[in-house]
């Protein structure tokens, strides 16, 4: 009984999205929540969940196989696939999540993109940042979670950690593979490599 009471009320919200014009592709293979709410021009691709307390605005796309709660997302947002989305997370206008990319009580500024591969957590990131893949924020440290900002245009090299509490200023770049744990100014580039040694004629050992 309970079981068809959830079926009947998922085909109302769903039937209360299309009439609204939201585009769902699959239908019965997205999940909405009684208090989501979405604005004009959004298409929803299949096999997405959507949990409690989403709010979407206008020229929205949710790719395939994503997972949003507690996420206030603005107009020109592109998401997915395999996104997930946690609670105290918002996707500022012109912003892009990619595929793989998980991000947890993050501001995520006008324009900026996580396009692959990524953990932004307890973050604040600003305008036109560019996340590189295999990128991590580092804020746990087992006993408390700390924050990371990372200013406006600042670009970010992909396999990079950066370890919470930190900021990244304005237009500065992340070399990729590096691990930053101190402050980084302004218009500069940081990196943190050991040096590449080569051995010549190297024989493995059998």
């Amino acid at each position: 009984m309970k079981q068809k009471k959830l079926i009947n009320v998922q085909l109302k919200l769903r039937n209360k999205f299309q009439k609204k014009g939201v585009k769902i592709i699959a239908p019965d293979t997205v999940f909405f929540s009684e208090n989501t709410k979405i604005g004009k021009n959004v298409t929803i691709e299949p096999y997405v969940v959507i949990a409690d307390d989403v709010s979407i605005g206008n020229n929205v796309r949710i790719l395939s196989f994503s997972h949003l709660e507690g996420v206030k997302i603005e107009n020109n947002v592109n998401i997915g696939p395999y996104a997930r989305l946690r609670p105290g997370t918002i996707l500022k206008s012109g912003s892009k999540i990619g595929n793989f990319v998980e991000v947890k009580k993050s501001i995520i500024g006008k324009n900026s993109k996580l396009n692959h591969l990524s953990y932004i957590g307890d973050s604040n990131v600003g305008k036109k940042v560019n996340i590189g893949a295999g990128t991590i924020t580092c804020n746990y440290d087992g006993i408390k979670k700390s924050k990371t900002i990372i200013e406006d245009e600042v670009f970010v090299g992909s396999n990079s950690s950066l370890v919470a509490p930190i900021k990244l200023e304005k237009k500065s770049t992340i070399g990729a593979g590096s691990v930053i744990t101190k402050k980084v100014t302004g218009n500069s580039l940081a990196l943190t490599r050991a040096e590449q040694i080569e051995i010549k004629n190297y024989k493995r050992k059998k």
